[in-house]
């Protein structure tokens, strides 16, 4: 079977550092999805405003020459202990398939959009089918949730000078906030010297951690 994209991802992110780990934990990030040629007709997208949130199938296409193993260290268990890869949502997998479940902000049937809140895709990323999401059968309040049930992610103070607010809405400066707070390094970086940068809407966040809190200590064009 061959596949190809019916759409591609636009967001604010348009690296894979500082992309959350799991859709909706940054609940209001903003996206959307852009349907290519020849799936651009609008009367595909009927009905669809009738629905909160969707499943997105789509690819990891940073990953694609990456190397393949049947374990993988999850980061939100340090990055120190093996699990099987299907029983993880890593992105190195075999034919490199991710699932997201999103929120659907607006349909733009017209332009063949759909704009949604809360993915985990950076920007560009293709898009391969969209599935509404149906409580009555996709959410199982009861269901175990593997090591996720005994690990939690613990989230960064973050620490930013007030005059970098003038460069975001309040919506955006708080998503930002969110994303930061998430710890974007790699789990294997742990260095308090060391100095990043994160890309979000056309700018170079650059910050450190130390002792628990996140500095940021420039946001340059």
């Amino acid at each position: 079977m061959i596949i190809e994209p019916v759409a591609f991802f636009h967001s604010p992110l348009t690296s894979k550092f500082g992309v959350p780990r799991q859709s909706g934990i940054v609940s209001q990030l903003p996206g959307r999805i852009e349907f290519v040629v020849p799936y651009t007709q609008s009367e595909a997208l009927r009905g669809m405003e009738d629905y909160d949130y969707l499943w997105i199938i789509w690819g990891f296409s940073e990953n694609v020459d990456a190397d393949k193993h049947p374990t993988v260290r999850p980061p939100l268990l340090g990055g120190n202990e093996r699990v099987g890869v299907w029983a993880t949502r890593s992105p190195f997998r075999p034919n490199n398939l991710g699932l997201s479940s999103v929120r659907i902000r607006r349909v733009l049937a017209d332009e063949a959009v759909i704009e949604v809140w809360g993915a985990d895709l950076m920007d560009g990323t293709p898009i391969y089918d969209v599935k509404p999401y149906l409580p009555y059968v996709d959410s199982h309040a009861e269901a175990r949730g593997g090591f996720t049930d005994q690990h939690s992610w613990q989230r960064l103070e973050v620490s930013m000078d007030g005059r970098y607010a003038n460069l975001f809405s309040d919506a955006d400066l708080q998503v930002l906030r969110e994303l930061l707070s998430l710890d974007p390094r790699p789990h294997y970086h742990r260095d308090d010297s060391r100095e990043y940068g994160m890309p979000f809407m056309g700018y170079d966040v650059r910050f450190r951690v130390a002792d628990g809190v996140l500095y940021v200590l420039e946001i340059g064009g």
